[in-house]
């Protein structure tokens, strides 16, 4: 009988899974971090034969290639997958037998890349699941556009294709298990739940529930923009990465931290949001690692730029080491840890305001007619003194600067709100308006990263740590579009 194990890894939003029959395993879209894979393989006392791509990944670096070979498995790969290293060549119709009585059955299913597998588990010949990867999720499918603007057609009416063609041939009672679609920018459309079945989907699926042209032109209109490293994944998954390297960085001292801020590099603050807003080595950017760290770090940071991390342990270094490798951002260029006041040396830390939308809403309203009044408890940052303006002049009602994305900004906004995705703020920042700035997301960790890259730049600001669907109760006048 086959047992199915869910590897989840939430701050990517995806999902690898073991399947077994006591003794002998597959495992299907593994994580860069191998490591965790082996050990729930000795704990339900498995061999590991083979290894399975559903695709070549656009969302994180794979760990198939090394995992097959820690273990002597068979990789199957997609055949007309140009890849850069050995693997068993598979295609749609080949059943491969794991060992006992587990069988995979290959179907061809493109569309969120062309060459997408889906692979049907059998266990004494009955049906035990689906791997789906990024074909049918929970509620929605995966997204057709990281191939090219030029592709993107094409790939939706496949995805709409593959969905019919696993309803179609599998029984409603078959569990599936995609790979995307637990908060991975992978997925179009809203995703949910924690399991599902073919038989599920044909009732709440879009791409099972509607006509071909009306799933493709809501999905199409639904596509948002995907994170800038997703750019980096393929190539280097087309290659084979290497197994990652997770010895300990180099330490920094508090006189390299200030040189590494003084040119200009990224020297990331893991602390929790509240930790950080208390007291922070100025010119250094706030990522708690919480929530998509990764994600969040690798749609901001350049590809390639160094990278210093803060961490009040050497374990959240250590975790936040893992979370990078994930996506191909390879040993940081030092690290520290410890309490912030020893990476300043003396020298006073920064401060940053928490607020919420309430206190966005008074702050604003302060300010009907600039009637001069100011609202209390702005931030401090290098180089700010606190000061409006002009020395006493009336100042002006705050900035706000709204850094979620496009989708979201169009489906509501606060009136008056500047717009600047986080991840071109940096390339943007003579954009964001003079004196004071509120800045929001939609529930406060991209607000923070925001806050402090204007704060490292010298800016009066405050970050809006609260849910966006907050506003409204707090006064403030939404603008749709």
């Amino acid at each position: 009988m086959a047992e199915v194990v869910r590897i989840e890894t939430p701050t990517l939003g995806d999902r690898s899974y073991l399947a077994h029959d006591r003794q002998s395993a597959v495992v299907i879209d593994p994580q860069r971090d191998i490591d965790r894979v082996l050990a729930l393989a000795e704990r339900h006392g498995v061999r590991i034969t083979h290894v399975a791509e559903t695709h070549i990944h656009n969302d994180y670096l794979t760990g198939g290639l090394a995992l097959a070979r820690a273990t002597g498995a068979e990789y199957l790969v997609n055949s007309a997958d140009p890849v850069s290293f050995r693997r068993t060549p598979i295609s749609d119709g080949d059943r491969v037998s794991v060992g006992g009585g587990l069988e995979l059955r290959v179907l061809a299913t493109p569309g969120h890349t062309f060459t997408h597998l889906s692979y049907v588990l059998t266990s004494g010949g009955e049906v035990a699941g689906v791997f789906t990867g990024g074909s049918l999720l929970y509620g929605a499918t995966g997204r057709p556009d990281l191939l090219g603007e030029d592709n993107t057609a094409a790939l939706a009416r496949a995805q709409y294709a593959s969905a019919q063609r696993l309803a179609r041939e599998l029984p409603d009672q078959v569990e599936i298990f995609p790979t995307h679609g637990f908060g991975s920018f992978c997925a179009a459309g809203s995703t949910g739940g924690q399991a599902s079945t073919i038989g599920r989907e044909k009732l709440v699926n879009p791409a099972l529930t509607l006509r071909e042209w009306d799933y493709v032109e809501g999905l199409l209109a639904g596509l948002d923009v995907w994170p800038a490293y997703y750019a980096h994944m393929g190539a280097a998954n087309l290659a084979g990465p290497h197994p990652a390297d997770l010895s300990p960085p180099r330490r920094a001292d508090p006189a390299e931290l200030h040189r590494r801020i003084g040119a200009g590099e990224w020297v990331i603050d893991l602390r929790d949001r509240t930790v950080f807003a208390a007291g922070f080595l100025p010119g250094s950017v706030s990522f708690p690692l919480d929530g998509s760290f990764a994600t969040y770090l690798g749609w901001t940071v350049p590809w390639g730029a160094p990278v210093t991390l803060l961490g009040e342990t050497p374990e959240q270094v250590a975790k936040a080491q893992l979370e990078l490798a994930r996506i191909g951002f390879d040993r940081p260029a030092a690290a520290a840890s410890g309490p912030a006041a020893d990476w300043a040396n003396g020298q006073p830390l920064a401060k940053l305001r928490l607020a919420s939308f309430a206190d966005l809403a008074a702050a604003i309203g302060q300010h009907p007619a600039g009637n001069g009044k100011h609202p209390a408890g702005t931030s401090q940052s290098p180089g700010g003194n606190g000061q409006s303006p002009g020395g006493g002049a009336a100042p002006q009602a705050p900035a706000v600067l709204d850094v979620r994305r496009e989708l979201e900004w169009r489906d509501s906004h606060v009136a008056g709100a500047v717009h600047i995705p986080l991840f071109e703020l940096s390339g943007r920042l003579d954009e964001v308006p003079g004196g004071e700035v509120w800045v929001h997301c939609q529930s406060g960790y991209r607000a923070l990263v925001a806050s402090s890259m204007l704060a490292a730049r010298g800016r009066q600001v405050v970050a809006v740590d609260d849910d966006f669907e907050n506003a409204p109760a707090a006064g403030l006048p939404l603008e749709r579009g």
